[in-house]
């Protein structure tokens, strides 16, 4: 089961954190910086349900199914402060 009540602590600081861990990188390397803390925090929650449904939650609607992601082009998301100013 999901947890979607607040529940970070010092959840501004993390975000600060966040934010000063993709300064100086291109797009290319801020997406698989993504890539790679999505997979870290996959591992440390570990159970499939749970997962399936925060990537639900954060799609914003029902997951695809494999026969949808075949002919559906991936949009990649441009992190706004990678956008030249």
């Amino acid at each position: 089961m999901l947890n979607t009540a607040p529940n970070l602590q010092a959840c501004d600081d993390f975000y600060e954190a966040l934010i000063a861990a993709h300064q100086g990188l291109s797009t290319p390397e801020s997406h698989a910086m993504n890539a790679r803390l999505v997979l870290l925090l996959a591992n440390h929650i570990g159970n499939q349900a749970t997962l399936l449904q925060a990537l639900q939650l954060a799609r914003g609607s029902a997951v695809p199914t494999t026969d949808q992601r075949a002919t559906q082009a991936v949009t990649p998301v441009v992190p706004t402060h990678a956008v030249a100013a």
